[in-house]
């Protein structure tokens, strides 16, 4: 199975891959939010042979929904529109988290590669991200 994670925000959305077998989730990129934004993700999911987007669901601090939820569900039913496969996943502290992270990717694929780790410790035992000491 092969994975995107996706970071969505509100000029960015960053991207995370990870192909079945690999050992590593790695940084794929960063588009920038705007009306072709779900077009250019459900053709990507075609050409990449993507199984599943992991949509990072920002959540409050106590678990509940907000307005950036409201718009990360919106911008899921326009892929899911597509016939690109969602599944949501609890993102809160991965931007915090991919700005005290070292290395070379953007600030919003370092999220969505959060996301997508995060994903495939809880989904896919034993994942463990080579990162760890990176305050991830």
């Amino acid at each position: 199975m092969n994975l995107l994670g996706v970071d969505y925000g509100s000029k960015n959305i960053g991207l995370a891959i990870w192909r079945e077998g690999a050992d590593v989730v790695l940084p794929f990129g960063v588009l920038e939010n705007n009306e072709q934004a779900a077009g250019k993700l459900a053709v990507l999911f075609g050409d990449e042979k993507i199984d599943k987007i992991v949509l990072g669901l920002p959540l409050s601090l106590d678990g509940k929904e907000n307005k950036n939820t409201v718009r990360v569900h919106s911008f899921a039913g326009e892929l899911k529109a597509s016939g690109t496969a969602v599944e949501f996943f609890d993102e809160r502290f991965s931007s915090q988290a991919a700005d005290r992270s070292a290395g070379g990717a953007s600030r919003d694929e370092k999220a969505a590669m959060l996301i997508l780790e995060d994903y495939l410790k809880k989904f896919t035992p034993p994942y463990s991200s080579p990162y760890k000491g990176e305050d991830n």
